[in-house]
């Protein structure tokens, strides 16, 4: 077995009800001032309030900064980290999706270290040290709260990302509760996101993807494939809530350790340029990418094909399973009321050529690719997309 490394969040609580006694699980004894990094939404269902009722009952000065949007830009990123550092904050809680989650792991990072972010961005150049730091998600689909990296939306064409150990928590909470009141487009949205994370990562051509994170990524699949369609039909299934949460932190160790590739590259422009949300980002070109990919990784996809669609095990020749598994993911998209092509989400013909310039840059994800993908590939991926 070729030597390898794996990274991942250390300590991680998996209970329904968990958030109401966060101060329990806090990874620092004594309580100071600590900064809640969520989103104006999550505030406005009172998804917050029971763990923040904790977290004060314990004695801890809370800092509430809601102001994370969607692909968080970098002015949100700096004042967060503004907040923090006027209020002399000692820990920091990210409650929230993967874009509240990002942030929280930036502002530790960069008021624990008061180091400058332009340093920091790319694989492995953040110096640390960083605050405490605690993670609940309260989507099924980033794995954020168990990954080493942060994405910010630097400019209208490009993203860029902190990767680094560092940025994973001390503790990570997955309360399945704090998914049930999800609406349906981000259950799926966010579910088919973990699902290409998995993928991708099982895929991966990263030197660090080993045994362990393609069992991870197998065994999310497993999961997610089971049971999207579920949560999706009986949104207030709990087990298969949970069977989601899990499912997608496990897709997240996995590509937390073995990155992603072409699909997360290509969404990337979607994202910042038209101001899709991420989930959907990738579902609008996963099968574009994956067929780009076959003729050399057609083998990879066959051996993944039964675990998302266990149907798919009678399908002897690889080649076959795999163009049989990217149909299969690209009719669940269309089954689950996502947009499949990128005029549905108002995309004109004529950026195409901008965002194929835009996706070329995201070279920290496009080498992880089984195939490599030039400006002229991109741009014909996204015209299959169209």
């Amino acid at each position: 077995m070729p030597p390898f490394i794996f990274n991942t969040a250390a300590r991680i609580v998996i209970e329904p009800g968990a958030a109401a006694r966060l101060a329990e699980l806090m990874p620092v004894a004594k309580p100071g001032k600590l900064m809640f990094v969520t989103d104006a939404g999550i505030v406005r269902l009172g998804l917050c309030a029971p763990a923040l009722a904790s977290l004060e009952a314990a004695g801890w000065e809370v800092i509430v900064f809601d102001a994370v949007e969607p692909d968080p830009s970098l002015k949100t990123l700096m004042a967060a980290v503004a907040s923090g550092a006027s209020n002399g904050i000692s820990a920091v809680v990210g409650f929230g999706g993967g874009s509240s989650l990002d942030i929280a792991k930036l502002v530790a990072l960069i008021c624990g270290s008061g180091e400058e972010l332009d340093g920091a961005w790319g694989v492995n150049n953040a110096r640390g040290p960083r605050l405490p730091l605690l993670l609940v998600p309260t989507t099924a689909g980033t794995g954020s709260e168990v990954t080493p990296v942060a994405i910010i939306t630097v400019s209208e064409d490009e993203k860029r990302g902190v990767s680094s150990p560092l940025l994973q928590p001390d503790v990570a909470v997955l309360d399945a509760r704090l998914t049930l009141g999800l609406p349906a487009e981000i259950t799926a949205a966010t579910g088919v996101d973990a699902m290409v994370h998995a993928i991708e990562s099982y895929a991966s051509t990263n030197a660090n993807n080993n045994p362990l994170t393609r069992l991870l990524a197998r065994e999310a699949l497993r999961l997610l494939g089971a049971n999207l369609a579920r949560v999706i039909s009986h949104p207030s299934d709990v087990e298969a809530r949970g069977a989601m949460l899990y499912g997608s932190m496990l897709a997240g160790m996995a590509f937390g350790n073995a990155p992603v590739a072409a699909v997360h590259a290509l969404a990337y422009p979607i994202g910042s340029m038209f101001h899709v949300s991420h989930g959907r980002s990738n579902a609008l070109v996963l099968p574009h990418v994956l067929r780009f990919n076959a003729p050399v990784a057609a083998n990879i996809y066959a051996e993944i094909a039964a675990d998302t669609f266990p149907a798919l095990a009678e399908i002897a020749d690889p080649v076959a399973r795999c163009a049989a598994f990217i149909e299969r993911l690209a009719g669940l998209v269309s089954a689950l009321g996502m947009p499949i092509r990128l005029r549905d989400v108002g995309i004109t013909e004529e950026a195409l050529a901008p965002m194929a310039r835009a996706a070329i840059k995201q070279t920290r994800l496009l080498v992880n690719n089984p195939r490599a993908v030039r400006e002229e590939d991109a741009l014909a991926i996204y015209q299959a997309a169209w």
